[in-house]
């Protein structure tokens, strides 16, 4: 018999912009079944679902009903959220200025030496959002001491030594578990005149610390500011810098480097709910308004999208069953394309005037463009073939220019002290004389008309007063710079500047959109920069096929120098759709700009081995995105169960991963039934195509083995797979083929459900409250009738029961094996290469210490003593090689410990022999 202890379970409504507790309304007779990721093979990003019953009797879930408590307060997408009574408890901060705990300043925190400053932290620690963890830190009041704060992958120390000014020590952060502890240290004389900052990791606050990079050492010697500001975690007075958005743990700030604690915030042994605590240095907590103690363990969040009332005939058993799905079943209802990355980026710019994108798909004849700002008239445009040229980036396709064409965008009026005009543009080849390309017509100054030319000769500009008389003009005869301007996309500028004594500056910028960069630049004299009223162009034979587009106007200060850049970069990066960002760049991106519709975060990138760089974004869905992300990079996209949102776990995240959730076979309620091996083709791949969009394509086939294209008995058949994705350079299609093979012809049994009773197994609750989608699950001591190995495989996805008594858990896996990547300098697993080609040469008795080996498409065994000992694989059996001697007579003794893995037999001269933990080369 097992405990009959009820389990902790809490079901909450997002009601009236509040978490509202209805777990008295559920059902007990009903369990609460939860899914999330993959519930079989599918590879899409699939919602998580939670289906639950309420109580209905007093008809509170009836959304019309006007005598419920919660009428008008309930219906179509309400949150819901679901959660169980975790081991500990933490702090829960929201990322704002009221989430945040503080305890008063006090003597023994005005540290003005040596300083030790540790997090324990869950949190996204490579969000683009610069977030505070630790400090004493009040920019405003010039108040600041010391600050320890995360941005973009990156832990940075800050002080200050009179208040008013910061000192900065950074490092790049390791790719971090989502809980990890980070530590910075500073010596502020570190006897050589200077000083030196240190930064470490570690999986909590015991630590062990590894320490991150290598000092960052400066001159003079240092000291930190004795100030008033009380400590917080997650302060909320730093300029610039929001309070951290997660949970924190632990924190302790120390005077000297591993020296006295002068803080200890703890928040794990903290009742829920607990606003105010002393620590066992003394210092008093209090909390933010918007910050939380709680021992609560998220298992799902989403959002019930229907209320379907059912009872019974005699009308007394009355109840609503929901099923609530994660945002991902709302992001998916929609088919809205998000706009192209100049179109989202620009009309967030500064100083902004007037922007058109161009975008339109428009019927010939059609002769205006439309401007997404506010009061601004849309733009003539005359003659052009619209949506021709397909071929920027970052922008859907744009118009092309035909004999003739007319172009005419009205400015609004705006206070200006200079001005930018700024588009993107494609010009097949220039014009052999001077050819006018865009006219800007000026108020308010001198100048009133900058006019660009380009020929194969010469760019340049003129600029004229109102009588149309030359004030002047300047050329740029430099032939790279020439040929720069034509053949591809560039992105060109015209901006002022005031160069000093009543002159101004005019310069010119263009920018091939992937390499090359190119200006000039003129002064005149002139009375003030004035403004843009209008741009305009007419073009004619020798323009044709210019291609435009997202011209924007800009207010700028005005102050520029010479041949300084634009006064706003806002292009910068949009206009090719930010090729060869990385793909945990691009989701970090996404979330940012996606905020309220997704929490989107990754896992971290390795900045020393970066994810897969992507092509342009295109525009497409947000899921759609994100799916080709997890196309191209080849890791899991899946949506979070601690809040709403969604995480994108990389592929280098699955490489070599420690087990999360070791199970065994023989223990109570660790491995019920059933547990069924597939050999089966599912996951089959043997002949794969990558290509690049817009780019070439490569293609890996198995010609050989039991999972090969050959047909059967001699392989499996073809299993075939074409796919395109967007990919930064033609040198990745081969690489993506052949991993994406290697995991295709991987010839192992998946186990399609692999279950937990944690209600019999509780020591297991931990282990799985901390398990996500990818992770690493094992199972010792199989029973006998399967391979005697340990059973290892990866997380797709899980269907979680929660009754009254009983808490289940039934896993979808996929074998680990394929992602446990060789290790450089491994001896016994991974660190070797495995054979071409071998066997026995020679019968082998099931005791027998000696076999031969005969290499027959490989060269010889190694012989080098710092080689062993390895494992090899014969018939089924695993045997530790000891040593191996040199070639006679066509075959190697291997001195052997026989019987690795528990199988004793004997084996036929003749049977293949191979490494049983080979090196595997990832991607």
């Amino acid at each position: 018999m097992f405990p009959q202890t009820p389990l902790d379970v809490r079901v909450e409504l997002g009601i009236a912009g509040a978490w509202t507790d209805v777990t008295a309304d559920t059902y007990t007779r009903s369990p609460i079944t939860i899914t999330r990721g993959a519930a079989d093979e599918a590879s899409a990003l699939e919602p998580s679902t939670c289906s639950l019953e309420f109580n209905n009797r007093d008809g509170r879930y009836s959304p019309r009903n006007p005598i419920s408590p919660y009428y008008g307060l309930i219906g179509r997408n309400t949150p819901v959220r679901v959660s169980v009574q975790g081991p500990e408890s933490y702090l829960q901060l929201a990322g704002n200025t009221s989430s945040y705990a503080r305890t008063p300043d006090h003597n023994s925190l005005d540290i003005t030496g040596d300083i030790d400053l540790r997090v324990e932290a869950t949190t996204d620690w490579y969000s683009p959002a610069s977030q505070s963890l630790l400090g004493k830190w009040d920019s405003v009041g010039n108040r600041r001491s010391y600050l320890l704060r995360i941005i973009n992958g990156q832990l940075i120390l800050n002080w200050s030594v009179a208040g008013n000014s910061t000192l900065t020590a950074l490092t790049i952060l390791p790719a971090l578990p989502r809980r990890a502890a980070l530590r910075a240290t500073l010596d502020v004389n570190n006897g050589t005149g200077g000083y030196t900052a240190r930064f470490y990791w570690a999986p909590s606050l015991d630590g062990p610390w590894e320490q991150i990079s290598d000092p960052v050492s400066n001159t003079p010697t240092t000291s930190i500011y004795s100030g008033t500001t009380p400590l917080e975690v997650a302060p909320i007075d730093a300029t610039g810098v929001t309070p951290l958005k997660g949970r924190v743990h632990r924190a302790e700030a120390r005077a000297g480097i591993g020296g006295t604690v002068v803080a200890a915030f703890d928040a794990r042994a903290q009742p829920e709910g607990a606003t105010s605590w002393t620590d066992t240095a003394g210092r008093t907590w209090t909390l933010g308004p918007a910050a939380t103690v709680s021992d609560r363990q998220y298992r799902f969040h989403g959002e019930i999208s229907s209320w379907p009332a059912r009872w019974d005939v005699s009308g007394k058993d009355v109840y609503v069953p929901v099923e609530a799905a994660g945002t991902t079943r709302r992001l998916g209802q929609g088919k809205k394309a998000l706009e192209s990355t100049l179109r989202r980026r620009i009309p967030s710019a500064a100083g902004l005037v007037a922007y058109w994108p161009m975008e339109e798909n428009q019927p010939a004849g059609s002769t205006q463009a439309y401007s997404p700002v506010a009061g601004v008239r849309p733009l003539v445009l005359t003659g052009a073939d619209w949506a021709a040229d397909d071929t920027l980036g970052g922008s859907a396709p744009l118009p092309t220019v035909r004999n003739p064409t007319t172009l005419t965008a009205r400015v609004p009026s705006a206070a200006t002290a200079g001005w930018q005009i700024e588009w993107v543009y494609n010009l097949p080849t220039l014009p052999a004389i001077q050819t006018e390309v865009l006219r800007v017509r000026v108020a308010g100054a001198t100048m009133r008309w900058v006019i660009l030319y380009a020929s194969t000769s010469a760019i340049r500009i003129e600029t004229r007063d109102a009588d149309f008389v030359q004030l002047a003009a300047f050329s740029l005869a430099v032939p790279e710079a020439i040929a720069a301007f034509a053949g591809k996309w560039n992105r060109l500028a015209i901006y002022t500047g005031d160069a000093g004594g009543g002159v101004t500056q005019v310069q010119a910028t263009w920018r091939d959109i992937i390499t090359g960069f190119w200006y000039y630049v003129g002064t005149i004299p002139t009375t003030g920069q004035g403004r843009v009223d209008e741009v305009s162009a007419t073009w004619g034979a020798a323009m044709d096929g210019l291609g435009i587009g997202h011209l924007a106007v800009f207010s700028t200060p005005g102050n520029g120098v010479l041949a300084s850049p634009p006064a706003t970069q806002i292009f910068e990066g949009a206009d090719d759709g930010f090729f060869g960002e990385t793909a945990l760049a691009r989701v970090a991106r996404l979330g940012a700009e996606e905020a309220a519709t997704v929490d989107l975060v990754g896992y971290g990138e390795d900045r020393a081995s970066p994810s897969t760089r992507l092509g342009p974004q295109r525009s497409a869905t947000l899921l759609d995105l994100l799916e080709g992300i997890q196309d191209a990079d080849g890791g899991i996209l899946y949506e979070r169960h601690d809040r709403t949102g969604l995480v994108y776990r990389d592929r280098k995240t699955l490489y070599g991963q420690p087990v999360a959730l070791a199970l065994d076979y023989t223990a109570p309620g660790e491995v019920p039934p059933p547990l069924d091996p597939v050999e089966d083709d599912q996951r089959i791949r043997n002949d794969i195509t990558i290509s690049r969009d817009g780019g070439s394509s490569a293609r890996a086939v198995l010609a050989t083995g039991a999972l090969s294209a050959q047909p059967p008995p001699a392989g499996a058949g073809l299993y075939d797979e074409a796919l395109t994705l967007s990919l930064y350079d033609d040198t990745q299609p081969e690489r993506i083929a052949y991993w994406r093979l290697h995991l295709g012809t991987w010839d192992e049994a998946r186990y399609p459900t692999i279950s937990v009773w944690l209600h019999a197994a509780d020591h297991l609750i931990n282990d799985v409250l901390t398990l996500d989608i990818g992770d690493r699950v094992t199972i010792a001591n199989p029973p006998p009738w399967l391979p005697p190995d340990s059973i290892d495989q990866h997380v797709l996805g899980y269907t979680e029961t929660l009754d009254q008594y009983e808490w289940t858990l039934a896993m979808n896996c996929v074998p680990a094996a394929p992602w446990q990547i060789g290790t450089v300098g491994a001896v016994t697993r991974g660190g070797h290469v495995d054979t071409s080609g071998s066997q026995l040469a020679a019968p082998a008795t099931s005791s027998a210490t000696s076999i031969q080996v005969a290499a027959t498409a490989s060269l010889p065994w190694t012989e080098d003593p710092a080689d062993f000992p390895f494992d090899i694989r014969v018939g089924g059996e695993v045997t530790t090689v000891q040593g191996v001697g040199p070639v006679v007579s066509g075959a190697q003794t291997f001195t052997v410990a026989r019987s690795v893995n528990g199988i004793v037999k004997a084996h036929l001269a003749g049977a293949d022999v191979r490494l049983a933990y080979p090196a595997i080369t990832g991607l």
